[in-house]
């Protein structure tokens, strides 16, 4: 009966991966690498101010665009690293998460058979989010080991049903960032076929190699790009949901029109907080990178000296693995969702399998995610027990 009743755009869409591997987590008494959130909470003092906000209010309904100080927050944060000025009053939106704000986007800008531009391996709210838009995902393949972009198949992907190219830079699961010159080729692309950008960029201060650079700032595109940040991921409090976008006042009122039917409002006495915590100082986000910095390298080196082949990650708090060898030779399935289910009685930890994040899954098939936010007591337990092996 459940079946018949689902509505057939979300055939396929079951429990997320992350919910079900860390279910798998709590059941096994296994570390959990798997789904990415922090194990220490953020800033005190963003905290402090949320408490406060909690008894003394505001505790009721913000405005729909999201409180005018939060606004005016994202839009100093955007000029202060991005260079770029959006009106806090007309071009910049606050929603429930990234991940509202994604879906309302994709529910704003496409009709149904229209298509979407989307780099695989992809978060997975991307499928879901352009299927319940009725929209069409065409699928561009960032191959590992190095992800580059494939600037052919790119251009291929594009027809005249194309509407909207769907970019996440810095990049889940891959941990890649797109450099200037892939996206100088989407930027040309999407003026030159007069398409919409979706940028998701919520690890933007999570960039190890080479700076993040928002395509918002190339020639032509301030018009046609809509970017989007989280506080859950600057500030390691993914459970408040407060998310935000910038996009030219046309593009944000078609995103709010969507929005409102969605969540309405969120968050009311954690948008003060968060808007501190824009307005922290330099140092804060030096310090976040530094620290996610330490750990990747902690982590890579614990899996490497453990026998298992660890991909370049350049930016995000994941860590790709190429599994196939070390499954071999410890007589583990090499297909990842397999080994992911196999890996907490086997070894004690719990990854997420690349695979899901695939549409043509067999790309993703040898490739498991490792989440490093956590504490060098946790990475370290984690290491030893698959050392341990």
């Amino acid at each position: 009966m459940g079946e018949a009743l689902r509505n057939p755009r979300l055939q396929g869409f079951g429990t997320t991966i992350f919910a079900e591997m860390s279910a798998l987590a709590n059941r096994t008494g296994a570390v959990n690498l798997g789904q990415g959130f922090p194990d220490t909470d953020g800033p005190r003092e963003v905290a402090e101010i949320a408490a406060r906000c909690v008894l003394d209010g505001p505790n009721q309904y913000p405005p729909l665009p999201g409180q005018p100080d939060l606004r005016l927050a994202v839009a100093e944060h955007q000029q202060r690293f991005r260079g770029l000025a959006w009106d806090p009053d007309t071009e910049v939106l606050i929603t429930a998460g990234a991940t509202e704000a994604i879906a309302a986007s994709m529910l704003a800008l496409c009709d149904h058979g229209d298509e979407v531009v989307v780099f695989e391996p992809t978060y997975d709210s991307y499928m879901a989010s352009i299927a319940m838009a009725g929209a069409v995902a065409k699928p561009v393949l960032l191959a590992a080991p190095d992800h580059a972009l494939d600037v052919d198949a790119f251009r291929s992907a594009i027809t005249d049903r194309t509407r909207v190219i769907l970019l996440n830079t810095p990049h889940n699961p891959t941990g890649k960032v797109f450099t200037a010159d892939e996206l100088a080729v989407i930027a040309d692309e999407a003026i030159e076929h007069d398409l919409i950008v979706v940028a998701d960029e919520v690890y933007e201060h999570m960039v190890f190699d080479h700076p993040h650079v928002s395509i918002a700032g190339f020639d032509g595109m301030r018009d046609r790009t809509i970017s989007i940040g989280s506080a859950g991921k600057s500030f390691s409090f993914t459970g408040w949901k407060v998310g935000w976008l910038t996009a030219a006042a046309p593009l944000r009122s078609a995103v709010m029109t969507a929005k409102q039917f969605l969540t309405f409002v969120n968050a009311g006495p954690l948008q003060p907080a968060v808007a501190a915590g824009l307005r922290l100082s330099d140092a804060y986000f030096t310090g976040l990178r530094d620290d996610l910095l330490a750990k990747r390298d902690r982590l890579e080196r614990g899996l490497t000296d453990a026998g298992l082949d660890c991909l370049r990650c350049e930016g995000t708090y994941f860590l790709t693995v190429d599994i196939r060898s070390w499954a071999t030779e410890h007589d583990l399935p090499v297909s990842s969702i397999e080994f992911c289910l196999a890996l907490p009685e086997r070894a004690g930890v719990v990854a997420v399998p690349s695979e899901v994040f695939y549409a043509t899954a067999e790309a993703g098939r040898h490739l498991a995610r490792f989440a490093f936010c956590k504490q060098d007591a946790v990475l370290d337990d984690a290491i030893a027990r698959i050392q341990a092996v």
